[in-house]
């Protein structure tokens, strides 16, 4: 019978639900060929045990007051490079999804050890892809990544110049749009510049975070309706150190998943 220190314990943790979203929105699927075919299976992470606390926060970045320390600032660009921002907001002050809890005054709440385990094993529901889930780090985010991105988040996610999402344009076609959103939104970090692939994921049957480039892609993935479905539901693999791919369903919208989509014919 669970104890009133246990349940606190795993509301708290659940309020940090999603940590840090990466994961590419051009994404693994259909048998998890994203990140390695035949291994997508949905799990729910040991340590989520409770629903995700509601963000109310607003999605204005704080204001600095005072220098971050070049570890901190190097944890806030970790933050923009992996993606974390598209789920938690731009300095972690959520306001994306009511699934997606604001990151501000966590930090403290705890240890660099819990911190950095929630990064490396991921987090959440990953039976339900309508819900956002935040992937296996481990093998994608370096150990010494994880460390700044843990001194940023206890250090209360101060604003750092410089480290903002790219600006994604609106007037310049489904195509260019979407190549800003596969950098904003991580996917290259996976599945690499122009989805060339190569990434390790020496876990998953293929080894690696496979292209999505090659007959191999355009043969499982001949209709745009297929794509979408992948990036929506993600591909959950479950444990470090194999990677899994979170679900964008949640985040992603209905034309930024197009956009995306219309960006990966061009790499045909």
């Amino acid at each position: 019978m669970p104890t009133p220190d246990r349940d606190q314990h795993s509301e708290v943790f659940a309020a940090i639900l999603v940590l840090l979203a990466l994961g590419l929105a051009a994404a693994a699927g259909a048998g998890g060929f994203f990140l390695g075919r035949d291994t997508k299976h949905a799990h729910e992470s040991a340590t989520a045990a409770a629903p995700a606390t509601t963000a109310t926060a607003t999605s204005t970045q704080p204001a600095a007051s005072t220098p971050a320390g070049a570890h901190v600032a190097a944890g806030a660009h970790d933050f923009v490079q992996f993606a974390c921002a598209q789920c938690h907001g731009i300095g972690g002050v959520g306001g994306v999804s009511a699934d997606v809890p604001s990151l501000n005054g966590l930090g403290t709440a705890f240890t660099e050890q819990q911190l950095t385990t929630i990064i490396n094993h991921g987090l959440g529901a990953s039976a339900d892809p309508k819900k956002p889930y935040m992937p296996v780090w481990h093998g994608i985010v370096s150990p010494r990544q994880v460390s700044e991105l843990v001194a940023y988040i206890r250090a209360g996610l101060p604003a750092v110049p410089g480290a903002t999402p790219p600006v994604v344009p609106t007037d310049q076609g489904s195509a260019v749009q979407g190549s800003v959103l596969y950098v904003r939104d991580g996917c290259i970090n996976c599945h690499g510049p122009n989805g060339l692939g190569g990434v390790p994921n020496p876990q998953s049957p293929d080894k690696t975070v496979p292209p999505l480039t090659g007959t191999d892609f355009t043969g499982e993935f001949n209709t745009p309706a297929k794509i979408a479905d992948v990036i929506r539901s993600g591909s959950v693999i479950g444990r470090a150190p194999i990677v899994s791919m979170p679900h964008w369903g949640g985040i992603l919208s209905d034309q930024q998943i197009a956009e995306l989509i219309a960006y990966l014919k061009t790499l045909k």
